[in-house]
């Protein structure tokens, strides 16, 4: 239903939102969320398959494997949002034209103008969405998935423990063997074989655990015997103990987060190029999803016969050069080739300025102002 008010001088009502509105509204809507989905899917599926390749080598959880899919699912969506809109506009408009659609909204007296007003109405809200996406929640899940594999790198010796094997550490220097290992990782009857300066030690303990400590990961026994000696020699030292105590891996267990991974206002204020490069990287969501829009309107007019997909092999040249263009972008501000308040619209100011190009082609400078006016089309 349509909102209307009276308008106090003319009497005439004024719909906020048209029947033409509504419907481009709609399948844009339904476009967007199935190509997304689409590319989504995709994306992640690929990664997911690492990360259970991982999980069943032991590196990763089990509980964390459904946790790291939701991250990947944001992260992704956050990457083809405007690639998503880009085709769904062209889709939508593609199918509008072949079908004689854009014929009549024009014989109305519809031109360009409302065209943009009808897709820029859900363009608008999905812009602001890219910006929270881009902003805050693409860092807050890439820091939450470096925590979550940080974490489980931690404990993945843990869970690589199975009773009635054995275990090799350190590049075969270090092999023990458990009968077993309960749900906290606590093992019995443990037995113990390493070597120390060209000595071979061989230790049998009622029980111990793994533990991270400053140092590394050790292996903590419990009430055991030791003894210690060279292969051959007759000299060997045994000796019984409560607590002893076998350094199985070095280990570096500070984390240190990437730079995608770091909040936008730490970002904000740094000076370093990198910084300012991730930054603008970031901005490219928002920014991208508008200015498809603006040249998917008249990029969907180019094979109006040609099907929906008519105008799909130039839009993925140039969102293909777009693409390519944000990354030299990148690598040109970080080098310091370009200063870095250039690198924030050059891109994006080129892609505005081949939107307006195929507007004037396409319709001229008369048409374009006319309908950019309100007046009747061409």
């Amino acid at each position: 239903m349509s909102v209307e008010r009276t308008m106090p001088s003319s009497g005439r009502p004024f719909r906020l939102l048209t029947v033409l509105d509504k419907m481009i509204i709609k399948e844009l809507f339904f476009t967007v969320t199935a190509v997304l989905t689409v590319l989504v899917v995709i994306i992640v599926s690929r990664k997911f398959i690492r990360v259970l390749a991982q999980a069943i080598e032991g590196n990763i959880a089990n509980e964390t494997v459904m946790t790291l899919l939701g991250m990947k699912i944001v992260i992704a969506t956050t990457a083809f949002l405007p690639a998503a809109l880009f085709m769904a506009v062209l889709m939508v408009l593609g199918r509008m034209y072949r079908e004689q659609e854009m014929s009549a909204i024009s014989s109305a007296g519809g031109g360009a103008f409302t065209i943009y007003r009808s897709v820029f109405l859900l363009v608008v809200p999905l812009s602001l969405v890219g910006v929270g996406l881009s902003m805050f929640a693409a860092p807050w899940a890439e820091a939450r998935t470096e925590q979550l594999m940080h974490q489980d790198k931690q404990n993945a010796d843990i869970r690589g423990i199975s009773a009635g094997r054995f275990s090799e550490y350190s590049d075969g220097e270090l092999i023990f063997y458990t009968e077993t290992v309960d749900d906290e990782g606590r093992m019995r009857h443990v037995f113990v074989q390493n070597k120390q300066g060209g000595k071979l030690g061989v230790v049998n303990a009622e029980s111990g655990w793994l533990k991270n400590l400053p140092g590394g990961l050790y292996l903590v026994l419990e009430n055991g015997q030791r003894v210690m000696g060279v292969p051959g020699n007759k000299d060997f030292v045994i000796e019984a103990f409560q607590e002893y105590s076998v350094l199985i891996e070095k280990k570096v267990t500070v984390l240190s987060l990437g730079r995608e991974a770091i909040p936008t206002r730490a970002l904000w204020v740094s000076p370093e190029l990198r910084d300012i490069a991730e930054v603008q990287d970031r901005l490219n969501t928002p920014l991208g999803v508008v200015l498809l829009a603006v040249l998917a309107v008249p990029l969907a007019k180019l094979s109006p016969r040609g099907g929906i997909y008519g105008s799909m092999l130039v839009a993925f040249g140039i969102y293909f050069v777009y693409g390519n263009l944000q990354r030299v972008n990148h690598s040109w501000v970080i080098s310091g080739a370009l200063p870095a308040w250039v690198g924030y619209f050059w891109v994006d100011t080129a892609l505005l300025l081949l939107g307006i190009a195929m507007l004037i082609r396409l319709y001229g400078w008369r048409w374009c102002l006319q309908s950019l006016t309100g007046k009747v089309a061409g």
